[in-house]
């Protein structure tokens, strides 16, 4: 339901989203290339789900890969669960504790030596630098 800020609750539990933050992570929606804010971040941190803050990444699994989102190639153990995307030809990632759509991976890329790219979109998440406190995790 949209709030007066234009806010909308997803399923009464998690993060208050936006309705663009809503259309990319539970429609499952992408955000145009090279608009996102942690595109370009380089600062140390962990990239937490904006859903529900649970962990996905740490700075150190980002690379540039002039695709126009943030790119990781690993993410941290048990953060995200890969699905088939409902296009047939592309593995979609999602935050494990939530279910809340991140982006796609891809590999055999060879962007890096592992071999794997996750492009996510940036509303899909929240940057907390390091030394700062992670916010708990609202779990299922």
């Amino acid at each position: 339901m949209d709030s007066p800020q234009g806010e909308l609750t997803t399923h009464g539990e998690y993060n208050r989203l936006t309705a663009d933050e809503a259309r990319v992570i539970i429609h499952k929606g992408t955000e145009r290339a090279f608009v996102g804010e942690y595109t370009d971040v380089t600062d140390e941190g962990t990239f937490i789900c904006r859903q529900c803050n649970a962990s996905l990444y740490r700075s150190e699994h980002k690379f540039q890969s002039h695709c126009g989102w943030p790119s990781f190639d690993d993410e941290i153990n048990g953060a995200v669960t890969r699905h088939a995307d409902a296009d047939g030809h592309r593995i979609e990632i999602v935050c494990s504790n939530c279910d809340g759509h991140l982006g796609h991976v891809f590999n055999g890329e060879r962007l890096t030596p592992k071999n794997t790219r996750h492009c996510v979109n940036s509303i899909s998440m929240k940057f907390i630098n390091a030394g700062e406190i992670l916010p708990a995790v609202i779990s299922k």
